[in-house]
């Protein structure tokens, strides 16, 4: 696991990048909210969500959207994948999830 310190650091680098790449997406269609540790992006129409927080006490970031929650654990390297081993990356998966509230590919 993760020292606190190192993960608050890594979490922090994680955050940044996603509210840059957050900041591309079109203000008419989707709302982001930034909480710390937490972002909110809300589809206007449809009130549909991608929740992103960090889980401090286990050292990952979980990632609701789609209709699922997922637990993302940095693997030493700074990548950041699902722990249960499917394979899935943690901006990949946003970016998933924001196109499929917004219909467009975003690069985070």
């Amino acid at each position: 696991m993760l020292e606190e310190s190192t993960y608050n650091a890594m979490a922090a680098q994680v955050f940044k990048r996603l509210l840059k790449g957050l900041d591309a997406a079109d203000p008419d269609v989707v709302d982001v909210e930034s909480t710390g540790e937490m972002v909110t992006v809300t589809q206007l129409k449809t009130a549909e969500k991608i929740i992103i927080n960090t889980q401090r006490a286990a050292r990952q970031i979980w990632v609701a959207g789609k209709g699922a929650g997922i637990h993302f654990s940095c693997d030493g390297q700074g990548r950041w994948f699902d722990d249960k081993g499917k394979g899935l990356e943690l901006f990949d998966w946003v970016a998933s999830c924001l196109e499929a509230l917004t219909g467009q590919r975003s690069a985070l």
